[in-house]
């Protein structure tokens, strides 16, 4: 017996050696962690338990019978990240690159099925360089398999995709269909087709940074959601998103113990809106005084910065917070910001996170390159999943609401639940200076009667209480109140139940 357990603890060691010692150092003088060091990062001490360690690929082309290497370059498995249950898979890039082949991608599907039955998120460390070649259309049925799975388990659990090194080719696109990407500055990189290829088909000379680096993606493609400074930042911050996150579309979200006084006022934010209408100010000091202990996990941070989205708890339950950002483009909604805040509407409907909306926007960013950049059906996007959600929203009007920005942003009109307003809040289908030249325009020469049909206009319109008479606001309340008006509000909405008309599916203005 002591014979059989010896040889099992050889083959446990040879196979959580990877690549070998040599390529194990050749990743570290790289910058990157192991697959198996990502992993006890991730989950919680000793929580880990791995599936397949032994699977060998059946290669049997180009001499791929003669270099086996138990695992196949992918470690799957589950554990826990602080007691909740997560299933994982890290790409092993010392083994075969961390090529995917048909053995490769049955590991994967196995984690895939396992993360769904158990109901439970699922995240995937790649680095990798895409298909083995040397297995042809075996690896593509696999990658095939993975991505039917990434689909089937979209909006029922949540998947993750960590960009820790290569992501090429048929890689990209199951990250491309998860909830969040999240990358490692000058270590990762993602791309349809690398540089070589770009240079022989467009003869464009570009490096693997500049084409498709983290730089590149969190800030021009909205591709990924995030970017680190290097692989211990990053997936410490995976365990704090997981934090946030419900366990399945079922669950509900998580609730943690909070010290933050749910009743607490912040006197600062009465002083928050300036008297200048023209004057920006951070949305994000209102966020960080409202949720609990000042904690907001922001996405997309450096993409459409014009809209900020992330998740924050109050009374220690997730909530999701879309919020126009005044120091950016004056809060305006463009082609990326909708795209960017209507991804994450959806994201929180589909697992029941409530949405607490910030509105100070004065319109639409006009202009030819927003019209032929599609603003009208990207618009159109936010529009679509403000209405269709069915999850509580509150939304709270600091200053400026105008135009058709007004409806989209989480209105009364659309769905939305409780709509509070600010003293400070402006909403009128535009600004004052605007609207007179239009209803005046014969009076335009005259400085003195614009000037005085400007006043009239702001006491009629630029004012919280025009909407509030219409039912259209439930209240304007105190700046300094505004914690624990939304936390009355998400408290009453929590049965909130909503009934839709049957159908296959809706058509999204994709």
């Amino acid at each position: 017996m002591k014979d059989i357990l010896d040889r099992l603890d050889e083959r446990r060691a040879s196979a959580r050696g990877g690549g070998g010692k040599r390529r194990i150092e050749a990743q570290h003088q790289r910058g990157k962690l192991t697959a198996r060091e990502r992993i006890d990062l991730l989950m919680d001490r000793n929580s880990f338990e791995e599936f397949d360690m032994f699977i060998e690929h059946r290669s049997t082309d180009f001499g791929m019978e003669k270099t086996k290497i138990a695992g196949d370059g992918v470690v799957t498995g589950w554990g826990t990240i602080n007691g909740r249950s997560v299933f994982v898979f890290a790409k092993d890039f010392t083994v075969f690159g961390g090529s995917l082949s048909e053995t490769h991608a049955q590991k994967i599907m196995k984690i895939q099925d396992m993360a769904m039955r158990a109901r439970a998120p699922i995240i995937g460390l790649f680095d990798a360089g895409g298909a083995r070649i040397q297995e042809g259309v075996a690896a593509l049925g696999g990658y095939g398999e993975v991505f039917k799975r990434n689909v089937v388990a979209s909006g029922v659990i949540p998947q993750i995709s960590v960009i820790m090194g290569p992501c090429a080719g048929g890689d990209v696109y199951s990250p491309a269909m998860t909830d969040f990407i999240f990358m490692v500055r000058d270590t990762s990189y993602m791309f349809v087709t690398g540089p070589d290829v770009v240079k022989t088909v467009t003869n464009e000379i570009v490096t693997a940074e500049e084409l498709g680096g983290a730089s590149v993606h969190a800030t021009k493609s909205s591709i990924a959601d995030g970017a680190y400074d290097n692989d211990v930042e990053c997936i410490l911050q995976m365990r704090r998103l997981i934090d946030f996150l419900p366990a399945n579309s079922a669950d509900g979200v998580p609730e943690w113990p909070s010290f933050d006084n749910v009743d607490r006022t912040e006197p600062s934010l009465d002083t928050l809106v300036p008297d200048n209408p023209n004057k920006p100010y951070d949305i994000k000091e209102l966020i960080l005084k409202t949720v609990d202990e000042g904690d907001f996990f922001e996405l997309s941070e450096t993409f459409a910065r014009n809209i900020v989205i992330g998740f924050g708890r109050i009374a220690g339950r997730t909530v999701g917070f879309v919020a126009n950002q005044p120091m950016v483009l004056a809060g305006v909604l463009d082609c990326d910001a909708s795209r960017k805040a209507a991804r994450f509407v959806r994201f929180c409907d589909a697992f029941n996170i409530p949405i607490v909306t910030f509105v100070d926007v004065p319109g639409f960013l006009p202009g030819t390159a927003q019209e032929y950049g599609g603003l009208i059906k990207h618009g159109a996007k936010l529009l679509f999943a403000y209405s269709q959600a069915t999850v509580p929203l509150v939304t709270v009007i600091t200053r400026k609401a105008f135009g058709g920005a007004y409806d989209v942003m989480a209105s009364k009109h659309i769905g939305g639940d409780v709509n509070y307003a600010w003293p400070t809040a402006q909403i009128a289908v535009m600004g004052a200076k605007g609207a007179v030249e239009i209803i005046f325009r014969a009076d335009i020469g005259d400085p003195e009667k614009i000037a005085a049909r400007t006043r009239e206009y702001e006491e009629r319109f630029l004012s919280p209480f025009i909407a509030a008479e219409r039912g259209y606001i439930d209240d304007v309340i105190m700046p300094h109140a505004t914690r624990p008006r939304i936390a009355r509000a998400l408290a009453m909405l929590r049965g909130k139940t909503v009934e839709m008309p049957g159908r296959k599916h809706d058509n999204l203005p994709v």
